[in-house]
């Protein structure tokens, strides 16, 4: 792997230099993305977690699904499907970062038992996807679409609207969170809030195509594929707003909307799959990904799965850094990211 890499950065250096300033630039954008969704939601006055699963993880969820889209219409589905299925895992890799940040507040362990339905939400959408995945050659026998949007992919936005209505339900019962009156004279105006937001949209929009030609042309030079190069680089760069934000949250004593962040965010990854067909006029979307896909795809749920647990079971502290659920998802990250590249060199 890092001979491939060396090998890039020798003959294609522009090509990194473009990639690493697009991804800076959407980094950025999508933290004004999460700073004015914040607004946001003040003004319009929200609940805590459901800001968190709603909101502001489609906020910092937008670059994965505006990457997708623009790695579809330059005709790189593969690469799509990867950044989805991989920023899935990575956000759940995000709550062990968390825990090494945040260890004398052990995060999940103040949020405790606070996100079973936001969680068991995401862990039911990842495996919905992983289902028709699996079942791609039946769904293909059946043709059974509306237009070319597959009834798959109808089923997925159909379930991620059931969720956020349930998770909204669960919030209204829930301790209020709103904002007192002193509070929000500090917070800008909803037109304020709402103008901003848009134009970190835009901002988006205009570079992730940047950034989508250059990890074809990094799959490309280093040999890795644009299913290894989605499912890692691409992921990476895609969820670091999600990691960023559920930083700043954890450092203002807002775990609940952090842990929202991310289990929302996985949410949304598979939502986005159900838009990215939309977009995806050949056919089914999901009928173009590979089986490779159906490994990280699993490593997604099985991360939310484990995450989902921390956030029930009392885990003992391994030395004063991270507790053993935290030690458990980074192992199954690097071995999961491990297998895909060995299976992406055909090894």
């Amino acid at each position: 792997m890092f001979e491939s890499i060396q090998i890039a950065a020798t003959t294609g250096g522009w090509v990194w230099v473009t990639f690493v300033v697009a991804a800076a630039l959407i980094v950025v954008s999508a933290m004004q993305l999460a700073k004015y969704g914040d607004v946001i939601a003040a003004r319009t006055k929200l609940g805590g977690m459901f800001i968190g699963v709603l909101l502001l993880a489609g906020a910092t969820s937008l670059p994965e699904l505006l990457t997708s889209i623009n790695s579809i219409n330059m005709g790189s589905p593969e690469l799509s499907a990867g950044n989805f299925f991989g920023s899935s895992a990575f956000n759940m890799f995000i709550l062990a970062i968390l825990d090494v940040l945040g260890r004398n507040q052990r995060i999940l362990r103040t949020s405790q038992g606070r996100h079973l339905v936001s969680g068991g939400f995401a862990v039911f959408m990842c495996t919905l996807v992983l289902f028709f995945l699996v079942a791609n050659p039946i769904l293909t026998r059946m043709n059974f679409n509306i237009g070319w949007v597959g009834i798959d992919s109808i089923i997925i936005m159909a379930a991620y609207v059931f969720a956020i209505y349930i998770i909204q339900q669960s919030e209204q019962d829930a301790v209020s969170t709103e904002m007192s009156e002193e509070e929000l004279a500090d917070v800008p105006s909803l037109k304020v809030g709402l103008i901003g937001f848009a134009a970190a949209a835009l901002v988006l929009g205009l570079v992730c195509p940047f950034m989508v030609r250059a990890a074809e042309q990094i799959s490309e030079i280093t040999g890795l594929g644009a299913s290894f190069v989605g499912s890692t680089l691409v992921a990476l760069v895609t969820s670091l707003p999600e990691m960023v934000t559920s930083i700043s949250a954890i450092s203002i004593g807002a775990a609940d909307m952090a842990l929202g962040n991310l289990f929302g965010s996985n949410m949304f990854n598979m939502f986005g799959i159900g838009i990215a067909d939309i977009f995806y006029t050949k056919g089914r979307f999901l009928g173009t990904v590979d089986n490779s896909f159906i490994v990280v795809g699993m490593l997604g749920v099985l991360m939310t799965a484990w995450g989902l647990l921390g956030n029930i079971v009392r885990f003992k502290r391994v030395g004063k850094i991270m507790d053993v659920d935290s030690v458990i998802t980074t192992i199954m990250y690097f071995g999961g990211m491990y297998i895909l590249y060995v299976m992406s060199n055909g090894m």
